[in-house]
């Protein structure tokens, strides 16, 4: 038996694959951090939201510009758009406006992450706190709620690796 040759794609390859300039804000997919713990996190999301085409939406608290420009590897302007950081209201209008709101969160309704379709409408994807997960007021507005399936002894995945697996798999990407 001969082993099949592999050729790795060049950076040339991969930008004529891709797409040649940015999405419109606001599209189909939003990732909306709106209870943030950890910076790094935040920096984490926004590189996925590049590579799945989404938005994010984070509340206007005094270290999260920092944290995000951190986390900007791209070097380029990114799409994100600033809530209010009591986010109700926001929660609402999106609902008013016909997106879908999934949460990652741990619910009794909860759906596995394996049979979440992908967003065939405009779809705000909600994560929690890194410990508390969503509040209350979050979990009254959800139409949908997906968890993550483990094996291991922790109970949940950190807030960035969570929600860029739930981002791939709303994007059609997984």
């Amino acid at each position: 038996m001969t082993a099949r040759r592999i050729r790795v794609r060049t950076r040339t390859d991969l930008r004529t694959q891709r797409r040649r300039r940015s999405h419109r804000c606001w599209d189909h997919l939003i990732a909306a951090p709106l209870w943030p713990k950890h910076g790094v996190n935040l920096g984490t999301l926004l590189r996925t939201c590049d590579a799945v085409g989404a938005c994010l939406a984070v509340p206007r608290l005094p270290w999260v510009p920092e944290a995000l420009e951190k986390g900007n590897t791209l070097r380029r302007p990114s799409c994100v758009h600033w809530t209010p950081r009591d986010p109700s209201a926001w929660l609402d209008r999106q609902r008013d406006e016909g997106s879908r709101i999934v949460g990652v969160e741990l619910t009794e309704e909860s759906i596995r992450l394996g049979d979440l379709p992908a967003a065939r409408q405009r779809t705000v994807m909600l994560l929690g706190h890194e410990t508390d997960g969503l509040p209350p007021v979050a979990l009254e507005r959800l139409d949908e709620a997906v968890e993550i399936p483990m094996i291991g002894t922790g109970l949940s995945l950190n807030v960035a690796v969570a929600g860029s697996l739930v981002l791939y798999r709303l994007a059609g990407l997984l």
